[in-house]
């Protein structure tokens, strides 16, 4: 099979012989390079202007405050409308908003509360974006390939962790942090071209009726009723809360206790999306592999066993060794939790519980990021991270003894 002009494994990138998917995919890893590169520019730029682990945690915190809020309604509104449409909008509107940032950066007029009320809006943005594009693989490539799309997806993903972060290490010591913005702001034409020119009608091949208030309540019905489906959205939960705060931590791990600087904060960075890159095409590999439970705990001992012991670790190489070992732990509980909550729901159900993974996944984020923030500024940011690790290691412990079933199906 040949994709680009370059021979690939049929297997592991079926998904891509599908055009609309395709277009999608190339767009987004484009995007999602850029959107790498901003958020490691932004981070370093608030620890400048503040030297502050409370601030740095706050912009996190703040920007992912309206996932929390509004996901689920953001899930409604994607199982209503067309989802094409809904994501043109969305990511117009996050392009304008790195463009704005740039300008503020390049006029030198940026200041802390700039920074922080534009991460707001980008959270907003997100609460509507994430559901839509999460619930839209099934329209652009069938249930057939729909577990393959989705370990794609996450392929690129952290591609672009890889690709984002390194660039941008290099481009802050350059260019500075507003060229980071800017080239963030032009990267976002790539996916919306790539949505411009999908062929085919997305309109909901269903209706749904009631306010948005009932069609939350039935989507929350639903999902309670499904233990597993509790169950995985309770992990991923706990992941939210106390093990992905580590990455906002880390501009504070490159210049207090590593001491390498934004290029080496940017490798840092490109590690954990090393692993994570490997596990994605691992998963991909595997498509309908029938031991998910087991892949999914595997991802979560390795994610809490690195995240621990990275927080004792004053080695440099050793520290990039970890974030290797636990982006491959993350994205693999992650990702494996996605798939099996995509392929478990009906279509009309999907958007909603697909906003209930993105509120408990980024929504809960803030919750991690200012718990977090607050121990790294009153015991250091090694000891905020241990702390995260060991809650992690403490809800693993707890599922495989209660819920041995989520593990072994």
């Amino acid at each position: 099979m040949r994709i680009l002009g370059l021979e690939i494994a049929p297997k592991t990138f079926s998904a891509l012989r599908h055009r609309n998917f395709r277009l999608f995919w190339i767009g987004q890893w484009i995007s999602l390079t850029g959107t790498w590169m901003q958020s490691i520019a932004q981070g370093w730029l608030v620890f400048e202007i503040t030297n502050s682990s409370f601030k740095l945690g706050l912009v996190s915190t703040l920007s992912t405050l309206p996932v929390l809020l509004l996901t689920l309604v953001g899930g409604v509104v994607a199982d209503k409308m067309n989802k094409r449409k809904l994501l043109l909008a969305t990511q117009t509107t996050a392009m304008c908003l790195a463009f704005a940032l740039a300008s503020l950066v390049y006029f030198d007029v940026v200041e802390y509360w700039h920074i922080v009320i534009l991460a707001c809006i980008q959270g907003i943005v997100m609460a509507f974006d994430a559901p839509a594009r999460q619930s839209f693989f099934v329209e652009m490539v069938g249930k057939e390939d729909l577990m393959n799309a989705i370990a794609l997806n996450s392929t690129i993903f952290n591609a672009a962790r890889i690709l984002g972060p390194a660039v941008a290490g290099i481009l802050i010591a350059s260019v500075g942090v507003g060229g980071c913005f800017f080239i963030n702001g032009v990267s976002f034409l790539a996916v919306i071209m790539g949505l411009l020119l999908m062929r085919g009608d997305f309109s909901p091949s269903y209706t749904i009726t009631g306010s948005v208030i009932e069609n939350i309540r039935e989507g929350v019905r639903y999902m309670w009723g499904d233990k597993k489906i509790v169950s995985y959205i309770s992990i991923i939960a706990t992941t939210s809360i106390f093990g992905m705060p580590y990455l906002m931590l880390m501009p504070v791990f490159a210049r207090d206790y590593l001491h390498v600087g934004p290029q080496g904060l940017g490798t840092l960075m490109a590690s954990v999306g090393t692993g994570a890159l490997v596990a994605a095409l691992t998963l991909a590999t595997l498509g309908d592999f029938e031991k998910k439970g087991f892949l999914m705990l595997a991802g979560g001992i390795t994610f809490t066993v690195a995240l621990t012991t990275f927080s004792f670790s004053g080695s440099y190489p050793f520290s990039l060794f970890l974030l290797i070992l636990g982006g491959w732990g993350m994205i693999t509980q992650t990702a494996t939790i996605n798939t099996l909550l995509q392929t478990r729901v009906p279509d009309n159900m999907r958007g909603r519980v697909m906003s209930a993974f993105t509120l408990t996944f980024m929504g809960f984020q803030p919750l991690g990021s200012f718990q977090a923030g607050v121990l790294a500024q009153q015991l250091g940011a090694p000891m905020a991270v241990r702390i995260g690790g060991i809650a992690c290691g403490l809800v693993l412990l707890f599922f495989m003894v209660r819920r041995r079933d989520v593990y072994t199906s």
